[in-house]
């Protein structure tokens, strides 16, 4: 099962630099199909992951004069509430994780956020053209969408999702482009957070070594691989991309949720 978590790393790092999905959304339900893993360890290894990848691609796009840049008053504002975001969406994996004590009860909870976050990010991927979008410029809004975008992120350990770039389109009117560029940098905080407590409370789950070296170049390499393809291909075929993501997702995660359920 090992090799399976290693090519859903560097596949799910590159679709996920590309789209601004994070990888994540895509590892954690791949591992978690795979029943080789515990919970917490699926999302530590998946945070991992994701938080080399997202370095990455921000440091990239950062010196990438022709790539799309974070907005300055609206991205720190987002930023900083996905820090926050991301400590709350820790705490809250945890409490529910030590009341449980079961990783069926845990697993079917974020199973079933990610199916719902997923659909609805779809269904409105799909009718784009047909909804109004806003364009929050107020401070406070923003950033307490930054927290709930960094909330989820965290407690799912998905890095991102599709949930990221629908919530950016909707509330900031951002093309598909801008919107992952302001995802990344909202998982790369989020996820940082989550590590750090993860650390500082002594909650690192015993992971094999070598699998998570391996799954954290894999996201390195394919969040410079996925820089790359994002610059040479259109907005359509991102959009497209996207929502071929959602459906390979949502598959998953109803697996999940059936295996879940009758553990």
């Amino acid at each position: 099962m090992e090799w399976i978590a290693i090519l859903a790393s560097f596949l799910a790092s590159v679709a996920g630099s590309i789209s601004g999905i994070g990888g994540g959304v895509v590892i954690k339900p791949v591992l978690d199909a795979t029943g080789a893993f515990s919970i917490d360890l699926v999302g530590f290894l998946s945070g991992c992951t994701v938080l080399a990848m997202t370095l990455i691609s921000v440091s990239i796009n950062h010196f990438d004069n022709k790539g799309e840049h974070l907005q300055t008053g609206k991205g720190i504002l987002l930023s900083i509430g996905s820090i926050a975001g991301g400590l709350s969406g820790k705490w809250l994996f945890d409490l529910i994780y030590d009341f449980s004590e079961n990783d069926g009860i845990v697993g079917s909870v974020q199973s079933g956020i990610l199916i719902a976050v997923t659909i609805g990010s779809l269904l409105y991927s799909i009718f784009s053209s047909r909804i109004k979008t806003r364009n929050i410029n107020n401070a406070f809004p923003v950033l307490i969408i930054g927290m709930f975008l960094g909330m989820i992120s965290s407690f799912l350990g998905i890095g991102g999702g599709p949930i990221h770039l629908t919530a950016l389109a909707f509330f900031f009117s951002m093309s598909p482009k801008k919107a992952a560029i302001h995802s990344l940098y909202i998982i790369l905080l989020s996820q940082t957070a989550n590590i750090i407590i993860t650390f500082a409370t002594a909650r690192v789950p015993q992971a094999d070594p070598l699998i998570l070296t391996l799954m954290i170049l894999c996201g390195v390499f394919g969040g410079v691989f996925g820089r790359y393809i994002n610059r040479k291909i259109s907005q359509q075929k991102v959009s497209r991309l996207f929502q071929t993501l959602m459906l390979v997702i949502i598959g998953l995660s109803v697996y999940n949720l059936y295996s879940f359920i009758i553990m």
